[in-house]
């Protein structure tokens, strides 16, 4: 402050500080603005959207009414443009063109992964990338406080940024950041702003953004100075929608790209360190250790040695089965079904046991099962269209003469709530006749007296095949096969 107050003192043409600290000055009388000419916001959307409306006015207050307001901006969304006519006359908009936005020296992919996989997901890519030196934006800070420490606890260079950090510890942050003494930064859009690294090699977007200018904003910080760079998105179920809506928006081929495998990261990691021991014979640079390898070779074979030292530096790194299993999806849901299956984590099932069952009874591959969620006492899957009705018939079967255990899931019901009113039937059962228990002596009755089953008990010649995709060859009343539906099932 001393040094702030002396250069004021001084007299100055130009004033860079933030609103709070401005303000300060001038009620202090420090700063006299009433002579000011131009009033410049950088940052303006988050300025103005983030509780520094009142600052910005009371500093407007001690201006005049000749001065020019400026506001610069990577986005400026609509609600904020309306925001700002209202400080300003005459107000004009200057845009870049959206063609000019984008780079060439940018390659742009994506990723389908459910949200449980995309941390193994990023250290995949991570590890395939011999100079990683990139940005990874999550859209909230518990979120980049979660992917940092995460990194951290396996061992990678990473740094994080966001609302709570204080700008001490943010350029301390940056200054390591820009020195390469870690080259991953997780951040939120918000504490990215004005960071300026030309050399970055990869921008990742761990969530979507909030709205397209967004996106453009976080890719256009690779590919920059002449350098090339690849943007990487991750795409889960719930954010393939608004994907689609980006792309059609930008313009841009965006293309899929299938996930390293295991193996893929171990081989990688065997040539690097391979043409690191050749980089370290060239520069001679092991001299201080031949006498200890000299020892060490009194007692064993120079293979036996070598392999040794190799899992004493490395430990399970290049072991394909220490790294998790990330299976593919497919996060366009055309054509699939969503299935309600009523036994859950009470019945000792979690998704991996789950999915084994489905693999087990119904022999579907691991790639036609998807987005899988275990609840207490019932959970839900997604399986193509084609395979739905099969699977349900099969699973049933498991139960043969109680109650069906599998249904197509009603519209709403997809496993996203924590709860499921009216559908937990082991609680039913718990309860004693309930609903369902109703409904089926009232079909077994009918049917002692040679009357129907009503209409809404589960009858597989009633049941309502509601899948996304009815021209896919049965769905809906008219394809069903009736006649398939009636038949048992014989010993398997």
């Amino acid at each position: 402050m001393t040094e702030q107050l002396r250069r004021l003192g001084k007299g100055i043409d130009v004033v860079v500080g933030t609103p709070g600290r401005i303000l300060d000055h001038l009620r202090r009388g420090t700063l006299d603005i009433k002579a000011l000419k131009y009033l410049i916001l950088d940052e303006a959307d988050e300025m103005l959207n983030m509780g520094f409306i009142e600052d910005v006015e009371e500093i407007l207050s001690n201006t005049n009414d000749y001065r020019r307001i400026l506001l610069f901006s990577a986005t400026m969304p609509e609600r904020i443009i309306r925001l700002s006519k209202k400080y300003m006359r005459d107000v004009e908009i200057l845009r870049v063109p959206a063609q000019e936005v984008t780079t060439e020296l940018t390659d742009q992919i994506y990723f389908e992964v459910r949200d449980s996989d995309k941390f193994d997901a990023l250290t995949r890519i991570i590890d395939v990338e011999p100079e990683f030196y990139g940005i990874v934006f999550c859209r909230t800070k518990i979120g980049v406080d979660e992917v940092v420490n995460k990194l951290t606890e396996r061992g990678y260079a990473a740094e994080g940024l966001h609302g709570d950090v204080s700008q001490v510890q943010r350029e301390k942050i940056l200054k390591r950041f820009k020195k390469k003494l870690a080259n991953i930064l997780v951040a939120t859009d918000v504490a990215a702003r004005g960071i300026d690294i030309n050399n970055l090699t990869h921008v990742i977007n761990y969530s979507l953004p909030q709205d397209t200018e967004s996106y453009v904003h976080r890719i256009g910080r690779t590919g920059r100075a002449g350098n090339t760079g690849t943007a990487i998105t991750f795409i889960s179920h719930s954010e393939y929608r608004q994907f689609s809506s980006l792309k059609r928006e930008i313009k841009v081929d965006i293309k899929k790209v299938a996930l390293p495998s295991a193996q893929d990261v171990v081989e990688i990691k065997k040539t690097k360190i391979k043409d690191d021991l050749i980089e370290i014979v060239e520069s001679e640079s092991y001299r201080k250790y031949t006498e200890m390898a000299g020892e060490v070779l009194q007692n064993l074979d120079p293979e036996v040695a070598l392999a040794a030292l190799l899992k004493l530096a490395f430990k399970n790194e290049l072991e394909e089965s220490s790294y998790p299993e990330i299976r593919s999806i497919n996060v366009d849901r055309k054509g699939t079904a969503r299935l309600f299956i009523s036994i859950g984590k009470m019945d000792g099932f979690d998704a991996r046991k789950l999915t084994d069952m489905l693999k087990r009874e119904c022999r579907l591959p691991d790639n036609k099962i998807d987005d899988v969620r275990v609840m207490d006492s019932y959970s839900f899957v997604t399986v193509p269209f084609s395979d739905a009705r099969q699977a349900i018939r099969q699973l049933n079967d498991i139960n043969r003469g109680g109650r069906p255990i599998a249904e197509l899931a009603k519209d709403g019901d997809s496993g996203e709530n924590k709860e499921r009113s009216g559908r937990d039937f082991r609680k039913e059962k718990r309860k004693g006749a309930r609903k369902e228990d109703r409904k089926t002596e009232r079909r077994d009755a009918a049917r002692k007296s040679g009357g129907n089953p009503r209409k809404n008990d589960f009858d597989w010649n009633n049941v309502q095949w509601d899948a996304v995709n009815p021209a896919a060859g049965w769905g809906g009343k008219a394809g069903f096969d009736k006649r398939a539906g009636g038949k048992k099932r014989g010993k398997r």
